[in-house]
C-alpha cells in the first residue's frame, strides 16, 4: 500500500527528541522523505540513522531556527539532496522555567521568544517562497494549548505559542490563493523531555504529575505518536480542505 505521504518531502525542525523525533519518524513510515534538523546533532543524527535502518528516507543537519542566514543553507542543502519541499514542520521549541512575572528577567523572555515564535516565523518566511513556487504545500506549526489558555508561572512560552495560533492564521490567508495550507498544532501535556524536565525542576514532581493529569479529561498525558499522528494528518491530502486552523490534540484540556 502508498503511504499517506508518499513522495512528499518534509523539513522538520526540532527533530532530536520529542515531538519532533517522533513527527519525522511517522512521517518517514508514511512515505515521505525527511530532513530532520536540531540544534542537538548526535541525538537528531541518531534519529535519522534509525529512519534509515527501518527502510525510509531521512538526512540531518545541524540548526539554529533562530538563525535566519542558516535557514536559508538548510532549505539549499534540503533542495539539493530531496529536490523540493512539501511539508514544513516547525517543532523546535523550549519550555518556560517556570519563574512568576513578579521573577521574570527580560533575558529569559527574549530566549523563549526567539525560539518558539521567531523560529516559527523564520521557517514560515524561508520556506514559503518554495512552496508557492511549485503551487503547492503544508506548514504545520507546533503551538500548544497554552497559546490557547494560561498557565501560571508561563507567560513568556504562553506568549510564545499564542504568537504561533495568529502568526498561522494569517499567514494562511496570504497563501492560500496560492496553493499552500498552514495550520497549527496544539497539544496538551504530552510525555516529552520538555514535560517530564519541567516536573522534575517543581518542588514536588508527584504532586506537580498528579495536578497536570488531573486538568485532562482522559486523565492522563499524551504520548508523542498522538501528537505525530495529526501532523501526518495535516501532511497529507487528507486535509486538502483545511488551512488556518487549530487543531487541539490535549486530552480534553481544554474542554471545560
Amino acid at each position: 500500500m502508498a503511504g499517506r505521504v508518499d513522495g512528499k518531502v518534509a523539513l522538520v525542525t526540532g527533530g532530536a527528541s520529542g515531538l519532533g523525533a517522533e513527527s519525522a519518524r511517522r512521517l518517514a513510515r508514511e512515505g515521505a522523505k525527511v530532513m530532520l534538523t536540531d540544534l542537538a546533532a548526535d541525538a537528531g543524527q541518531a534519529v535519522a540513522d534509525e529512519i534509515l535502518d527501518a527502510g525510509g528516507t531521512a538526512a540531518f543537519l545541524t540548526q539554529d531556527v533562530t538563525d535566519e542566514a542558516r535557514w536559508g543553507e538548510v532549505v539549499a542543502a534540503t533542495l539539493d539532496r530531496f529536490g523540493g519541499i512539501d511539508v514544513l514542520v516547525n517543532s523546535a521549541g523550549v519550555g518556560d522555567g517556570g519563574q512568576s512575572i513578579l521573577e521574570a528577567t527580560l533575558e529569559a523572555w527574549r530566549r523563549i521568544v526567539s525560539i518558539n515564535l521567531d523560529g516559527t516565523f523564520l521557517g514560515v518566511k524561508t520556506v514559503a517562497p518554495i512552496m508557492v513556487a511549485a503551487g503547492r504545500g503544508s506548514i504545520i506549526n507546533l503551538s500548544s494549548i497554552l497559546g490557547k489558555v494560561g498557565l501560571p508561572g508561563a507567560s513568556a512560552y504562553c506568549a510564545s505559542k499564542g504568537g504561533v495560533l495568529m502568526l498561522t492564521k494569517s499567514v494562511a490567508l496570504e497563501l492560500a490563493p496560492l496553493g499552500v495550507r498552514v495550520n497549527s498544532v496544539h497539544p496538551g501535556f504530552i510525555e516529552t523531555p520538555m514535560v517530564v524536565n519541567a516536573f522534575r525542576r517543581s518542588e514536588n514532581e508527584n504532586e506537580m504529575r498528579d495536578t497536570i493529569i488531573s486538568r485532562h479529561a482522559m486523565a492522563r498525558l499524551g504520548v508523542p505518536r498522538e501528537i505525530a499522528d495529526a501532523i501526518v494528518f495535516l501532511a497529507s491530502d487528507e486535509s486538502s480542505f483545511m488551512t488556518g486552523s487549530e487543531m487541539v490534540v490535549d486530552g480534553g484540556y481544554t474542554a471545560a
